[in-house]
């Protein structure tokens, strides 16, 4: 293949994919309950585990893909990815489905951390600020296509096709990466740090477990008090690990840079606010309103439309602009989104009521997302770059994964507290609980950006300075912040 376009294509096919299988679930779901008789929990942990498998994962899969090779693991996250959907849309019952999308998500891993080295690696000038600007739109594509697409496949032919889909975009992924794509390696001295790893991967699990249990079960039962002990000492287990390690994950050192600190909880907050609830919007315009899976998705377009439309303005307005105000102006519009739910949505609302309340939400999503990682890069050392951009979309990731449990556990206690007769007052309920949960976690995080966060000048496009490569990208997979800064925004 002669075009040099075709390894952009290669790795946004893949980018697209696995950010559209973050939230083409939502409007499955009332189907898959149904045909797989699911209980609300597992329902969670379809959505969840995912997200869980992507953040525990990603890390490690960076570090691998520069002692790998990134093509290779590339193309390997891509051969995970479709033998996981394949399972996914084959899924017996829930258990299966589970434990498939936890591979999935394991795909999904590799795939993410090797995006940014292999354009890095591919482009160069002008090539690389419109690669990273096509590559940056199909995240902000994925969060409008993904609820629609999802109830096209369900409504027209099965839930299962939003997961079957997969394989033939993942064939054509695989054919052009093949022929286009050029092998890079990172930092080849360097060793994976499979305990940081697997004690991380322990507590975000027990951690998303004890909160899932915690809501179902009680508080002080045992197999709650359980889980919560293991995230606690897999924490531990975590920080003793890192700070032992000659090559970690994660640099602690970091961590203790308020300005660090504060954007790794807004990373976290942000996902956890702005996304997980539109799933129980969804539950709520199918089961109570009676929507077809595709009004369903449309009626949460309004979200994903606003937040493309500022990515792509702002993206031109502030592009040499500071980050920290736009992401804390963005996360401030983010939570008020939902207040504009609690305010609008009673008994006997239908969906226009959530119109207004989704626009302000993308208007923010539009702002903050797009500058996120640049914050980051500006709060860390240049040496720590690659570490910096990788940890903040590990923490986005884990946002969603913890927003699914806690606003979950939320929506189905006021579900469970419905008498006979008043299940829509219930649904309302429970999209009041969590919006008023979201919007005040959001308000939070955009207060503490405003308060701690300090900016260190304009955060264009970075590359690592020399001698940095080995503490730099080679971790994470990441080095600069074009990709957010361009990309309009995506729901993972």
């Amino acid at each position: 293949m002669r075009s040099k376009w075709w390894p952009l294509a290669a790795i946004t096919l893949g980018n697209f994919m696995l950010l559209v299988d973050v939230t083409i679930v939502n409007t499955a779901l009332p189907r898959m309950a149904d045909g797989l008789h699911a209980s609300f929990t597992s329902l969670q942990w379809v959505l969840d585990i995912y997200a869980l498998a992507l953040a525990a994962l990603l890390m490690v899969a960076g570090s691998a893909a520069d002692l790998y090779g990134r093509r290779r693991v590339y193309l390997a996250g891509l051969t995970v990815f479709a033998l996981a959907s394949l399972a996914c849309g084959l899924a017996p019952d829930e258990s299966v489905l589970i434990a498939a999308r936890a591979v999935q998500g394991a795909g999904a891993a590799a795939m993410f951390a090797t995006n940014t080295p292999l354009l890095m690696a591919t482009y160069h000038g002008r090539d690389r600020g419109v690669a990273f600007g096509v590559w940056g739109g199909t995240s902000g594509a994925a969060a409008a296509v993904g609820p629609v697409l999802g109830g096209v496949l369900t409504e027209y032919l099965d839930w299962r096709a939003i997961f079957l889909v997969n394989l033939p975009v993942t064939a054509l992924a695989v054919w052009i990466t093949v022929r286009s794509v050029r092998e890079s390696h990172g930092d080849r001295t360097a060793r994976i740090d499979w305990p940081g790893a697997a004690s991380f991967t322990v507590c975000a699990g027990a951690l998303t477990y004890g909160l899932m249990r915690g809501g179902e079960e009680g508080w002080t039962e045992a197999g709650t008090l359980t889980a919560l002990g293991v995230a606690v000492l897999a924490l531990l287990a975590f920080v003793a690990v890192e700070r032992g390690a000659r090559k970690p994950l994660l640099d602690l050192a970091l961590l203790r840079r308020p300005s660090f600190a504060v954007l790794m909880a807004a990373a976290l907050l942000l996902q956890a606010a702005a996304f997980p609830y539109l799933t129980y919007v969804g539950l709520w315009t199918q089961n109570e309103l009676g929507l077809s899976p595709v009004m369903a998705g449309l009626a949460v377009l309004p979200m994903a439309a606003a937040s493309l439309v500022v990515g792509a303005v702002g993206g031109r307005l502030l592009h040499r602009a500071a980050p920290a105000l736009p992401l804390a102006v963005g996360l401030l519009l983010i939570g008020a989104g939902p207040l504009v739910h609690l305010a609008l949505l009673e008994d006997g609302s239908s969906w226009p009521a959530l119109v207004p309340g989704l626009v302000v939400s993308g208007l923010g999503v539009g702002l903050a997302m797009p500058v996120l990682v640049a914050a980051a890069l500006g709060a860390a050392p240049p040496a720590r770059a690659g570490m910096a951009s990788g940890a903040v979309n590990t923490f986005r990731q884990l946002g969603y994964a913890l927003g699914i449990a806690i606003l979950g556990t939320v929506f189905a206690r006021a579900l469970r507290g419905a008498s006979a007769g008043s299940a829509g007052a219930a649904y309302i309920t429970g999209l009041q609980r969590v919006s008023l949960i979201a919007g005040v976690v959001a308000l939070v995080a955009g207060l503490l950006v405003l308060v701690v966060v300090r900016d260190r000048g304009a955060a264009g496009p970075q590359e690592p300075g020399p001698g940095a490569g080995a503490d730099q990208g080679a971790e994470q997979g990441a080095v600069a912040g074009t990709p957010e800064r361009t990309a309009a925004g995506s729901a993972s």
